[in-house]
């Protein structure tokens, strides 16, 4: 592994959370997934060698719960779901290299020689600890099987994780007032023998590597805080017949834990792809194992795009275990937000998503989607789903920014010449921006923004309309042929850029608009250096790349979502008072199987105050619209940044409680709202000079709706 800027001559593995094979996709689980592919596939655009692995974890209790109700095996079950995955992502055009899952013999051997060599190395040891214990069903309580309430923050906790509160991971024994969600009944803690991996013996490596560590800041930041508090240990088996056997003297018939094999699949993925393409295309070796490749000593270049609720998992108990066995560490750990649907969080229970199915059933491309889930917001921050959102980006910026430009200028080429025109080379402006165009791409994937890279090809295609609006070619086509031609050629070789560069965000309408190009070969193959080469190709008539979305559309799939949800939520009514219903539990917190999340209730809010002020109070309040110049970490500090704020009249430095929720490098150009007499205040040795006002817990920026300058007083 190197530090390099990608590309680098070391070869690259970009993973993606394994989806727990348990239940249907729905669009929120995409976002990982599309965001995986777009940035393997933008590493592969700068030449980089990269292989995209990934895999469905088959093992946990939720599958064997859901099994059991079905009356088949947990394996039958799981594979079940796994073919279905393999079958959806590519779909919506997620090209796995490799595509296993944790049960298969690859990932078993892998495992448990993994789990040996941590043995073997003194890391792992006996002891004797409190496991959750069903009395009427007369069976011991792993993982989701027991529930209750979270000894760190009350919040309900279900096995191994707060996921309702602090999402902190949960070892056996840690959940208060434990019940068996088996029986209802309550359960009781009795004394079991199991296996631990000693994590707290690598608290200075990991310190250490999240020095290191790139990717998203929050992958960063919240690990900080459990080393600081002190690593425990980490049960690595459990009391079950569904999962990989514990190695070697096994008397109590142990599994372990879920989450040793499920990222251990990473490797075996990796493994299985070189199997299949030989290692002379592609060598796991050289990438997971330090000191066997002779020209990659320290390993490959790993990057794991996962969601936000499994940083723990990836950030300490991971590469602990890979430090351990002589493994390399990643390089970088891409966190995503979660997706909400119109404001509120996806409810499978109360049917209350968008299936990854049912937006393919109702006729929608998928490469609009994989658009919308890239470029709406940064990776790191939460995005909200609707389908007007949906409607007003397709149609704003597909439809009308980068189709409009596309069609316009290559119809009006096609139809007023047998070939692309042919000028003596593009322009030195159009090259020019061309080139800053490649230059945002190669930005964008050193600085993990999937954002930046669809908008690298919109800015481009803006461009291309504003040029070809200004040099109205159709007027120069009878008094300045060639100057016609200069321009159309200058379009022509936009459009061929925006082939290249886009083609991450949208590699079946990139595809189809080379095609169109009369470019020999395939998008997917080229690198950036494309985008900057002359176009060559015959033109075909082209058609439309993008299709609006119509407001009756609109309608028509907000009135399905909500007479699905009414029709769950009467079923849930008529099934009060019986057993509760088993939650989509996904045990390794990876996104396949969201529970319900609903949002903040009205009754959760904190009421409007009483207490009044004057309005000759509020004048007093010198509040101004400003600009975020730069921000930056500032040392020590968990959850604060350093900004630059441009208010119009000086530039101040404010320091703002937005780390981990806002990625720093998205907040440059952002417009706040800021109260510039506040008084001054020291905070880890930097002095603040106003506040930034954010809404609601995840710092919400308030913000303007029009182009008021930095320096606008607020009335």
């Amino acid at each position: 592994m190197s530090h390099d800027d990608f590309p680098t001559e070391h070869p690259a593995v970009v993973t993606c959370g394994l989806p727990y094979a348990n239940g249907d996709l729905h669009i929120g689980h995409l976002r990982t997934y599309v965001g995986g592919d777009v940035y393997a596939r933008a590493l592969e655009r700068l030449g980089q060698e990269t292989a995209f692995v990934s895999g469905s974890d088959m093992h946990g209790t939720p599958v064997a719960v859901n099994a059991e109700k079905e009356g088949v095996s947990p394996e039958a079950f799981a594979l079940d779901w796994h073919e279905r995955y393999a079958e959806t992502f590519p779909k919506f055009n997620v090209e796995f290299d490799n595509y296993g899952h944790t049960h298969d013999e690859t990932n078993t051997e892998i495992t448990q020689g993994l789990v040996r060599d941590l043995d073997e190395a003194g890391h792992l040891y006996e002891k004797e600890i409190m496991v959750a214990y069903d009395p009427v069903d007369d069976q011991f309580l792993p993982d989701r099987y027991v529930e209750g309430t979270c000894p760190y923050c009350g919040a309900h906790a279900r096995g191994d994780e707060c996921d309702e509160g602090c999402q902190r991971h949960l070892e056996p024994g840690e959940v208060e007032d434990p019940v068996s969600t088996i029986t209802g009944n309550p359960a009781e803690y009795r004394e079991r023998t199991h296996q631990f991996f000693e994590v707290s013996a690598f608290a200075d490596y990991l310190s250490e590597f999240l020095d290191r560590l790139e990717g998203t800041s929050n992958a960063r930041n919240q690990p900080r805080e459990w080393i600081e508090q002190g690593l425990q240990d980490w049960c690595i088996t459990r009391d079950m017949d569904w999962g990989i056997d514990m190695p070697g003297e096994n008397p109590q018939d142990l599994v372990l834990y879920v989450w040793v094999d499920a990222p251990i699949e990473y490797i075996s993925s990796t493994r299985q792809y070189t199997e299949r393409v030989g290692a002379d295309v592609f060598d796991w070796e050289a990438v997971w194992k330090e000191g066997v490749s002779d020209a990659h000593p320290e390993g490959g270049e790993i990057v794991h795009v996962i969601g936000r609720d499994i940083i723990q998992h990836h950030t300490i108990f991971w590469p602990a275990m890979l430090e351990a066995t002589g493994h390399a560490e990643p390089r970088a750990v891409m966190a995503s937000g979660f997706v909400t649907l119109g404001g509120k969080g996806f409810s499978t229970s109360r049917d209350r998503a968008v299936w990854a199915d049912e937006y393919l059933e109702e006729g929608f491309h998928p490469d609009p989607l994989r658009y919308y889930l890239a470029t709406n917001g940064g990776f790191q921050q939460d995005v909200d789903f609707s389908w007007e959102k949906f409607r007003d980006r397709v149609n704003t910026e597909l439809v009308g920014t980068v189709g409009n430009f596309l069609y316009r200028s290559l119809l009006f080429a096609h139809r007023n010449y047998e070939d692309a025109p042919v000028a003596d080379a593009t322009s030195d402006e159009v090259a020019g921006r061309i080139d800053e165009a490649i230059a945002d791409v190669e930005a964008a994937v050193n600085d993990y923004s999937v954002r930046a890279l669809g908008d690298a090809a919109t800015d481009l295609a803006r461009f291309g309309n504003e040029y070809i609006q200004h040099n109205e070619p159709w007027k120069l086509v009878d008094d300045d042929p060639d100057e016609a031609a200069q321009v159309i050629h200058d379009c022509v070789a936009i459009a061929k850029a925006i082939a290249v560069l886009f083609e991450p965000i949208a590699p079946e309408k990139c595809e189809r608009l080379w095609d169109q190009l009369g470019e020999g070969g395939s998008v997917h193959e080229v690198t950036v250096a494309a985008a900057s080469e002359e176009p060559e190709g015959d033109l075909s008539e082209p058609t439309e790349l993008f299709e609006k979305v119509e407001d009756d559309r609109v309608e028509e799939l907000n009135a399905k979502l909500a007479s699905r949800v009414a029709a769950a939520e009467a079923g849930d009514a008529d099934d009060a008072g019986g057993e509760a219903a088993d939650g989509d539990a996904d045990e390794t917190g990876d996104e396949a199987t969201d529970d319900d999340t609903e949002t903040t209730d009205m009754t959760d809010i904190d009421p409007i105050s009483d207490d009044r002020i004057s309005f000759e109070q509020f004048q007093e309040l010198d509040v101004r619209v400003g600009r975020i110049e730069d921000a930056e970490e500032i040392e020590g500090a968990d959850d604060l940044l350093k900004l630059r704020v441009d208010l119009g009249v000086e530039t101040r430095t404010i320091v703002a409680g937005l780390k981990g929720l806002h990625a720093v490098e998205d907040l440059p150009g952002t417009k706040v709202v800021v109260l510039a007499n506040m008084e001054k205040a020291d905070l880890f040795g930097v002095e603040s000079n106003g506040m930034v006002l954010a809404a609601g817990e995840q710092a919400d920026l308030l913000t303007t709706h029009e182009d008021a300058e930095p320096g606008t007083k607020v009335l």
